[in-house]
């Protein structure tokens, strides 16, 4: 697992990204909508801030980049807590467990971003 973002959830997009752009002054780096807002903290940081507008609210916790999210479900369905089942997202698929505090572990592969080769792209 490698770790790709830190997962904030929010009630209100609009109030957390005013308050991370001009109080903390990040920057943008990617959105999926008005639902899911990156936001870098330095121009070479390879972790970035990943806002969510989450209903459920799942609370803040790492995001990790994995090879395979369906294979890591099969493989743990049954010893780890998923409180997400794997679903489809832009890059690849997305699943959520948790340890037994309930701190969140969110998975992402990014299976969608391969070329025929299978090398990321």
């Amino acid at each position: 697992m490698k770790l790709a973002f830190l997962c904030h959830p929010t009630k209100d997009m609009n109030q957390s990204l005013s308050y991370y752009k001009e109080v903390l002054g990040l920057e943008e780096a990617w959105r999926e909508g008005d639902h899911t807002v990156a936001l870098r903290f330095t121009e070479n940081e390879e972790v970035q801030l990943m806002v969510e507008d989450d209903e459920g609210l799942v609370p803040s916790g790492g995001v990790f980049v994995i090879e395979d999210v369906n294979q890591f479900y099969e493989e743990n369905q049954h010893k780890l807590s998923f409180i997400k089942e794997p679903c489809d997202i832009p890059p690849g698929r997305y699943a959520i467990f948790q340890d037994p505090d309930g701190n969140p572990f969110r998975i992402i592969d990014m299976t969608k971003n391969k070329n025929i080769s299978g090398n990321l792209v």
